[in-house]
């Protein structure tokens, strides 16, 4: 287990770090339309070529990554901090507050997200990085709920619980002292799981033309290369690469949060 979390330590920390400090060694005015001759292919100038608008792939796929991940990072982490707010209170109150949050959170999964993001996406002349990714927050938070909900069932029967009642320790203490330290490995895993599922949603909205305009971003790189053709034409370098660092960006956030549930579920350890 140690070994597994050192090698996906590394991972994370050299794709993201990729990620994060390779848009300060690329010139952001490659980035302008026209900045160079259009529909250059790959070469020692302009290693992943260029778009039809001028723009030098490389630099946009730099400065493009980090925005992807931050709207990722910004809906997933309010979807989880609303998501464990209303799992802990639900799971320990029970009664008519659990009734009513569970039947929200049942009717809000049955809803199909893409077609909310889409209504509530498009009804925004501009977009900003933050405004998607709370927009993103406002359809994700269910399903943490939910899972954070049947963990706190099991943990609020614990003797530890019980003991912080004779204590004296109000409700209020006991939800957001005594229970949180106890779901640590399985809280960063929901939060894994909620970044992938806000960057798999921005994604979605980004190619649909939907994202941020005046950002880039990498479902804003591949809408473009849909928007001028750029498959049917041969452009490949327009296209492939935005998606190849999408793939490298999930496995990464799977292999992070299938160590970290092994660490928080015992039956996950036995299994391997």
């Amino acid at each position: 287990m140690n070994n597994k979390l050192f090698w996906t330590s590394i991972l994370v920390v050299l794709v993201f770090g990729t990620i994060l400090f390779g848009q300060f060694f690329v010139d952001p005015a490659m980035s302008r339309i026209l900045a160079a001759d259009p529909n250059l292919p790959p070469s020692l100038d302009y290693p992943l070529g260029t778009q039809s608008e001028g723009r030098d792939v490389l630099v946009v796929l730099a400065l493009g990554a980090p925005m992807s991940l931050l709207i990722g990072l910004i809906g997933g982490s309010v979807a989880l901090l609303i998501g464990t707010v209303l799992g802990f209170v639900s799971g320990y109150l029970g009664g008519i507050v659990d009734a009513i949050i569970r039947t929200i959170v049942d009717v809000g999964l049955t809803i199909p997200a893409i077609a909310i993001l889409i209504l509530i996406a498009a009804s925004f002349p501009s977009i900003t990085i933050v405004m998607m990714g709370l927009v993103i927050a406002f359809t994700s938070w269910m399903q943490p709920t939910r899972v954070i909900r049947a963990q706190v069932l099991s943990l609020r029967e614990r003797e530890f619980v019980r003991l912080a009642k004779l204590s004296g320790a109000s409700n209020f203490q006991i939800i957001f002292f005594e229970l949180p330290p106890n779901l640590v490995p399985f809280l960063a895993s929901c939060f894994v799981n909620a970044v992938s599922t806000a960057m798999l949603a921005s994604i979605g909205l980004e190619v649909l033309g939907l994202g941020p305009q005046h950002t880039h971003t990498l479902g804003g790189l591949i809408y473009q290369g849909i928007y001028y053709n750029a498959m049917w034409r041969g452009l490949w370098w327009w296209w492939m690469p935005a998606i190849f660092i999408l793939v490298i960006i999930f496995l990464v956030l799977f292999f992070l949060s299938l160590t970290l549930d092994e660490i928080s579920n015992p039956r996950f350890k036995s299994i391997s």
